[in-house]
């Protein structure tokens, strides 16, 4: 964060007016948010003369973007943690990142309960936001040139901190300014939760790079964000599929989206004939990449791609950026074949945060990251993944691919979302249980089934349940939680026996 922190008063000095965030406390200026930043950093200063690892509150609000430049004008480190994140999910992060400094409001320092004595000094910076700090600050050259760190969603098993350099972060968020035009001056929509790796990079990083404005709502509803879109004229956001589809049919949907010249899609799984219907709706252009945490948003199509690439697709690899699939033996895969996932390129992370150090990441010998996807990548240059690795149900001893259930039936007419998840079962092991958010009507099992059944798709691969839903569920950062919908389903199903 220290070269965006040198940006921003720099460029403070000559435009302190310019509107850096809009959030629900109202609009603010540049120069609001560097004297924020400039009073916390003082100090931090008075406190300790070394560069401080810092865990801040990362809500959608200026707050967020004062604390993190912050940090960087003392060139220190930032991890960024959700308000709401469990106290048990702090403790993981302090074992992990091993901070000198918590950043958040009293509120939240309670919630977390950072709040019991481990950060014994309390520092006076007349702000809304108490920083608590340790007695004296480490090393801040531990982290190997890393400069921000955010947990991942934590789907299955410990969440991991994942450890980006700021050189990572600028490379990510300048190809996508490349790709889709963007322009200083222009607002762009920051509505993911900022406590994720790429929602701190493309929500918050991006729009203080580019010199443009952050536009935010309190906290996520489809009718709040069409109306931010609208009243504050943003250029360009990134959505997960599930938040993407679900602005497809709030109540105004059909208004088109006039100011947005793209929406970029990525984080979960797609479906052509969906994000084709939901974007006619918006009036916009959509975007399907590919990325992670780990390699943050490597892939992108343009928006003067066909439909049926920007769509069907997860887009080229950034410049300098290297996807391939190789098989068992990690041979690369000619073009067209489906394989492993690989990638290799400049926003390769530092590595898991684990007792206060990056553990770099197990690579293979030339350099690339294993993504635990599957990937097919054309001759053209782009890659359409084909879901996880291992994502199955075993029903009976026969195994189900998830992803080709999930495809089969986000084909059907009037399928807005889908999730097919393994519900237990005494006799078979797991069956088969689809959760569906329709666009109209419910769908019924003999519905569903019956369209699978003129498709040709096997009948031993048929969900054996079928629940209507109004959402998926979704973990903080609005990615489908698998977790959350097989213990949904599996309460479903047993309610309906």
């Amino acid at each position: 964060m220290k070269t965006l922190a040198s940006e921003l008063l720099a460029r403070a000095a000559s435009t302190p007016e310019q509107t850096a965030v809009v959030d629900q406390f109202g609009e603010h200026s540049l120069q609001v948010v560097v004297d924020a930043a400039q009073a916390i950093a003082a100090e931090l200063a008075r406190h300790s003369a070394s560069a401080p690892t810092v865990v801040i509150q990362a809500d959608n609000t200026w707050h967020t973007l004062a604390s993190a430049v912050a940090v960087g004008l003392r060139g220190g480190l930032v991890a960024v943690l959700s308000p709401h994140a469990a106290a048990a999910e702090f403790d993981l992060a302090i074992e992990d990142i091993d901070p000198d400094v918590v950043i958040a409001t009293d509120e939240v320092l309670a919630h977390w309960g950072a709040d019991d004595g481990r950060f014994v000094h309390s520092l006076d910076t007349a702000g809304p936001r108490r920083v608590l700090a340790k007695p004296d600050f480490g090393d801040v050259e531990r982290w190997a040139g890393g400069s921000a760190i955010a947990m991942t969603s934590g789907s299955t098993g410990r969440p991991k901190c994942v450890v980006q350099s700021e050189d990572a972060i600028r490379y990510a968020a300048q190809c996508t300014i490349d790709a889709v035009g963007l322009r200083s001056g222009d607002a762009i929509g920051a509505f993911v939760p900022l406590s994720s790796v790429a929602a701190f990079c493309f929500g918050m990083y991006l729009p203080a790079y580019l010199g443009g404005t952050m536009i935010c709502i309190e906290r996520w509803t489809p009718p709040g964000a069409l109306a931010a879109m609208r009243e504050h004229a943003v250029a360009w956001t990134m959505l997960v599929p599930t938040m993407a589809l679900q602005l497809s049919i709030a109540d105004g949907a059909e208004t088109p989206l006039s100011s947005l010249r793209a929406m970029t899609v990525g984080g979960g799984p797609m479906n052509v004939r969906a994000l084709k219907e939901a974007e006619e709706t918006l009036g916009t252009t959509f975007l399907r990449v590919f990325g992670m945490s780990e390699c943050l948003g490597h892939t992108t199509p343009s928006p003067t791609d066909q439909p049926e690439l920007r769509l069907g697709k997860d887009g080229k690899p950034f410049p300098g950026t290297t996807v391939r699939a190789v098989d068992a033996s990690g041979a690369t895969l000619p073009p067209g074949e489906i394989g492993d996932a690989q990638v290799r390129g400049p926003s390769m992370f530092v590595g898991y945060a684990r007792n206060g150090r990056p553990h770099p990441p197990a690579l293979t010998v030339d350099g690339f990251l294993p993504t635990g996807d599957l990937v097919e990548v054309d001759e053209d240059g782009f890659i359409q993944v084909m879901g996880r690795q291992k994502q199955i149900i075993i029903r009976g001893g026969r195994n189900i691919d998830i992803n080709e259930v999930e495809s089969a039936i986000a084909s059907i007419p009037g399928v807005v979302q889908v999730c097919v998840v393994p519900v237990p079962d005494d006799m078979l092991g797991e069956r088969a249980a689809a959760l569906v958010v329709s666009g109209g009507s419910d769908l019924t099992l003999a519905s569903v089934t019956d369209q699978l059944d003129r498709s040709g798709f096997p009948k031993f691969k048929w969900p054996e349940y079928v629940f209507t839903v109004q959402d998926l569920p979704q973990n903080r950062v609005g990615k489908l939680s698998r977790p959350d919908a097989i213990a949904l389903a599996s309460r479903l199903a047993a309610q309906s026996v």
